[in-house]
């Protein structure tokens, strides 16, 4: 059936959890047609289109109609390839990728069996919350996962998909602000989340101090959740290095950051940490307040 990712057909994958976002795909689709059947008129009526240009533009310029018809058709032929070019992208990051790097996320957490309870930080159609399922399911393990996620419809749509899985038993999903997550201190063994902390704060606009805040804030909640030597692993869009500075601010250990991968047309990097198993405060120094 063509070209798989990891072990599974991305035309499977594609039939359990579909696409996220598919206006976005759709509007990339629509508009490389258009651009397509624009670049073909030029091609198929370049020399009538000359002679409209030359007669109602140009003044009688056969040269600057030529060029200027030739110049248009090519911009619309490029921006054509452009857009399909992005369109092929988006599916692939939204469905192959992704499922590519839920592996890989639940790869770099080194003993599964030992762990209890487990978070997907925006779970979104439950294609990494299901790979932490499948883990725990495989070790034997007893543990759980929790998927959150902002919208209700979201979360039914995750159990849908769990379901499908066979992992049903092992997930359980909530509606909940990542800004506050609804959990006590030190309550997850592992924490997880795939391309959506750059989304955080997006209504101040990506590059804000404001939404920037707003990410460390959620990320300072991230530590929070975790028990004493829990291991957190992130992937996301373009805000990585701004996430590694903060992990470092909070002290936590052994910081990894994977090679670049391209999703969604631009840079993506996988990071993962461990929360210290103890902290110690000395006469001079202050207990973090993971909060901040």
């Amino acid at each position: 059936m063509g070209k798989t990712s990891g072990t599974r057909d991305w035309a499977q994958i594609y039939a359990i959890y579909g696409i996220e976002q598919k206006h976005t795909l759709f509007f990339l689709l629509l508009n490389a047609i258009a651009f397509s059947l624009l670049s073909t008129v030029f091609f198929l009526y370049f020399h009538p289109i000359c002679l409209f240009l030359e007669s109602f533009l140009f003044s009688n310029s056969a040269a600057a109609a030529r060029f200027s018809a030739g110049f248009f058709g090519a911009v619309t032929a490029l921006s054509a390839v452009c857009l399909f070019f992005a369109a092929a992208n988006f599916f692939y990051s939204a469905v192959p990728l992704r499922y590519e790097m839920a592996q890989r996320m639940v790869g770099s957490v080194g003993d599964w069996s030992s762990v209890k309870m487990a978070l997907d930080l925006g779970c979104g159609r439950g294609v990494l919350l299901n790979a932490v399922a499948t883990q725990l399911k495989k070790t034997g393990s007893s543990g759980r996962v929790v998927g959150l996620d902002r919208s209700m419809s979201t979360t039914l749509s995750t159990l849908r998909t769990a379901h499908m899985e066979g992992v049903q038993e092992y997930v359980t999903c909530r509606e909940g602000d990542v800004r506050r997550l609804p959990f006590g201190d030190n309550y997850f063994d592992v924490v997880v989340s795939a391309v959506f902390l750059h989304t955080v704060g997006k209504e101040y606009g990506q590059k804000t101090v404001e939404a920037a805040a707003e990410r460390t804030r959620v990320l300072g909640e991230v530590v929070r959740v975790l028990k004493p030597g829990g291991v957190g692993v992130v992937w996301d869009l373009v805000h990585v290095p701004e996430y590694v500075r903060r992990l470092q601010e909070l002290r936590m250990e052994e910081i990894r950051v994977s090679k670049r991968v391209t999703a969604f047309m631009v840079k993506s990097h996988m990071v993962s940490f461990k929360k210290p198993s103890q902290h110690f405060v000395g006469s001079g120094e202050v207990r973090l307040d993971w909060r901040c």
